[in-house]
């Protein structure tokens, strides 16, 4: 989603053509939106921005159940489907488990940390920034 290298609408449009966007919307409206630039019919060239959206509540009626619903519905049920097999967890454990012990003999160094209810550590904006990018906040 970065802008190309090349922006071939360069002479018929004075502005630069926005930066695609993939948006994911988890909670409490999920469902993902697409931003992109499209040339307007007819025979000029001018390009506008085109928002696609899908929204889980609009597209299937009613209201979305919660995550924890479904998945203690179907833990009542026996529906395993979205439960972690045993072989998936002893996996990520094994992975992770190095990691861990890894941060824990470092003495001194913390997980960037923010309080509940805020957008995030200053890390994740340095680290967007890094490649001239940054997070969108909605």
């Amino acid at each position: 989603m970065r802008r190309p290298p090349l922006e071939i609408f360069k002479r018929v449009s004075p502005t630069s053509v926005a930066a695609n966007l993939l948006i994911i919307n988890v909670q409490p409206d999920e469902g993902i939106s697409i931003r992109f630039e499209a040339k307007i019919p007819g025979t000029r060239m001018q390009l506008a921005p085109v928002m696609m959206n899908f929204r889980y509540g609009a597209a299937f009626g009613g209201s979305v159940p919660e995550a924890y619903e479904t998945l203690l519905l179907d833990a009542m049920l026996g529906d395993p489907t979205l439960f972690a097999r045993h072989d998936f967890v002893e996996a990520s454990w094994a992975l992770i488990t190095p990691v861990h012990e890894k941060w824990a003999a470092e003495q001194g160094r913390s997980l960037p940390a923010y309080e509940a209810g805020e957008w995030g550590p200053v890390e994740a904006e340095k680290l967007m920034a890094r490649d001239g990018r940054r997070w969108r906040t909605l």
